[in-house]
């Protein structure tokens, strides 16, 4: 008995630990609720999607795939196309839909909202918090650090390597001339993955020769996984999604990628500490050799410093290069896909782009210089106009900050705003016969007095996109090198595309062309 009550005298203060810890745990889902519950009065009176359940919200309305998903997008945008914009509950997480140039303004033109979605947290595993998803004093440190890498000079010297790919994709193009439609989607996009990861790591992983590189694959099947778990709040929580087989695929993939940029990061800092050891080809070609040497974004990375002369850490250089590698390829890719398809369908387009390419190349097969480019404006203006129709992000997403109101409406802390930049473009009163492709849109004289968020294709205001002139340099020469000596035809209607609005805005079952050669170009 004495035993007993000897080891029962711990118990008072271990049962006192056990209670506090409960009524912590108490206290915070209370708070958590009482917060959830004021932003859920607060939003009421805004227009949104019905039903609505307890805590899942319109989670169980919504297609987890991407074409099913952004079809509802499309319904929903026509539900409430008299409205500046909608509500909805993804979970317990409010989510505001804009697609009014005004409301838009209120979002980007701020110096406050500027942080990320909570949606951007599963991007988190894959990209850390790079540019893409860090907030306040960090993204704008990096920003800062990161902004010189796309100075002119440096751009000029990725131009060559844009050439050098394009000629690997027009050639690869040729066996498709005079022959039954084909889905080009495949061989622009292989190019442009090879340019980033050229320009971006300075590792030419020859993916248009290789399209069963284990890398390009994990990096598909990466974005499908996160768009998936964006939209399914139950696999929100790490422990609950590991149970799953996706959870277990997106650890797979998650190796593969780190794996691959781990090994690259390494090689590089081995080249710069010994320049004259770098590698060479059977052809005597060497890397590492002084100025001959062709930078790449990870090797200015390596020796990027802030205003007090810290350099990045090798996590800080991982999380960027793998951010660059992810926006950089898909993005660009389907912006030059939406190009040919919409250039297929509109033949009078095209004329006016061939003859503004003879007038600037004439018959001659050169690379494309920074000279050119400034020429090229019509095409400019031809990619303008797909980006408008297509965005390739068709869907980005902040926090906000603090409470804000958008047409008279309380929008409070903590919701997320989601730009839907696919409705953006549409709106009637800004683009008349908004569905048509005109490039003519953007001539100079009728972008004049345009509302200048309604159309927002790199994003806008203080986190606008750090890449889109390196973006817009890559679609304009890629696509110069292929109507240089392609005519495109496409039959395929838009119904047929299987858009699908996932991360990136892509046709499933792909842009399906015919080509035949210009008459002046060289076979």
């Amino acid at each position: 008995m004495e035993v007993l009550q000897r080891g029962a005298q711990p118990l008072p203060w271990v049962a006192g630990v056990v209670a506090l810890l409960l009524t912590v745990v108490a206290a915070c889902f209370l708070h958590s609720l009482v917060d959830h519950w004021w932003r859920w009065w607060v939003m009421k009176p805004i227009p949104g999607i019905s039903p609505c359940y307890p805590l899942l919200g319109n989670a169980l309305l919504f297609e987890r795939e991407g074409e099913g998903f952004f079809k509802q997008l499309q319904h929903y945008f026509q539900e409430f196309r008299n409205l500046p914009f909608f509500k909805i509950w993804l979970g317990p997480l409010p989510v505001m839909v804009l697609y009014d140039p005004d409301s838009v303004e209120v979002i980007l033109s701020s110096s406050k909202h500027i942080e990320k979605s909570y949606l951007y947290k599963f991007l988190q595993p894959w990209l850390g918090t790079g540019l893409l998803t860090s907030t306040g004093d960090k993204w704008r440190t990096r920003r800062k650090m990161i902004t010189p890498t796309f100075h002119f000079a440096i751009l000029t010297d990725f131009l060559d390597v844009m050439n050098e790919q394009g000629n690997i994709l027009v050639n690869k193009l040729e066996k498709h001339v005079d022959k039954e439609p084909f889905n080009v989607c495949p061989d622009v996009t292989l190019c442009a993955l090879d340019i980033i990861c050229e320009t971006a790591m300075g590792r030419n992983v020859g993916a248009q020769e290789n399209k069963d590189s284990e890398y390009v694959r994990a990096v598909y099947r990466m974005s499908d996984l996160i768009q998936r778990r964006q939209m399914s709040p139950w696999l929100w929580p790490d422990c609950v999604y590991m149970l799953f087989r996706e959870g277990r695929e997106h650890e797979r993939s998650l190796k593969i990628l780190h794996s691959f940029t781990d090994t690259v990061i390494a090689e590089k800092a081995a080249e710069l500490e010994n320049p004259k050891q770098g590698k060479c080809d059977a052809d005597g070609n060497c890397e590492g050799r002084g100025s001959q040497k062709r930078k790449a974004f990870l090797d200015m990375l390596l020796s990027a410093t802030d205003g007090e002369g810290n350099k990045l850490s090798y996590t800080d250089i991982r999380e960027e290069v793998d951010t660059f590698m992810f926006e950089g390829h898909d993005t660009t890719a389907m912006a030059m896909n939406w190009v040919l398809y919409l250039l297929g369908h509109n033949p009078e387009v095209q004329q006016k782009v061939h003859r503004e390419l003879d007038e600037v190349f004439g018959k001659s097969e050169r690379p494309v210089t920074m000279e050119d480019l400034k020429k090229l404006w019509y095409l400019e203006c031809v990619v303008k106009e797909a980006l408008r129709l297509f965005p390739s992000v068709p869907l980005f997403a902040r926090s906000l900050r603090e409470d804000c109101y958008i047409k008279g409406y309380q929008i409070p802390k903590g919701t997320n705003v989601l730009v839907a930049t696919y409705a953006l473009h549409r709106d009637p009163e800004i683009f008349p016969d908004a569905e048509e492709f005109r490039p003519e849109r953007f001539f100079p004289e009728n972008c004049r007095g345009r509302h200048p968020y309604a159309y927002v294709p790199f994003s806008a205001g203080a986190r606008n996109c750090i890449g889109q002139r390196f973006a817009q340099m890559e679609e304009k020469a890629l696509l110069a090198l292929i109507l240089r000596r392609f005519w495109v035809d496409c039959c395929q209607k838009q119904e047929e595309l299987g858009l699908t609005g996932e991360l990136i805005l892509r046709p499933k079952n792909g842009i399906w062309v015919q080509l035949k050669r210009r008459p002046n170009s060289v076979s």
